[in-house]
């Protein structure tokens, strides 16, 4: 799952990529894009990160074996800052389009 600001998602409709990895940050920028698994890291990044904007929100959830065929390895690591859970990164490019399955306001 993904985090996104509804604009950038339109943006990226739009473009026909979707080249962010984090909020104001793309991931070549980065080097990978940032992801989470389950609704208990997904709140906690939208707390952190998002909560904050006054904008609209949406969580684009994605098929991981759509990004393998795009050449695109999830890994999960450590985020530094959120007590050693692991969190998907996704290396390898940006989110192709016809990976995303939902597309859902958020929170």
């Amino acid at each position: 799952m993904h985090l996104a600001r509804r604009a950038d998602w339109e943006e990226a409709q739009a473009a026909g990529v979707y080249p962010w990895s984090t909020l104001g940050l793309t991931a070549d920028e980065v080097g990978y894009v940032h992801a989470s698994d389950g609704p208990e890291q997904t709140a906690g990044v939208y707390e952190r990160f998002y909560a904050h904007l006054g904008e609209p929100v949406i969580l684009l959830r994605i098929d991981e074996a759509a990004l393998a065929e795009h050449g695109i390895e999830v890994i999960r690591e450590p985020a530094t800052d959120a007590g050693g859970d692991l969190f998907p990164h996704l290396y390898g490019g940006t989110i192709p389009l016809r990976a995303v399955t939902e597309v859902t306001a958020y929170p």
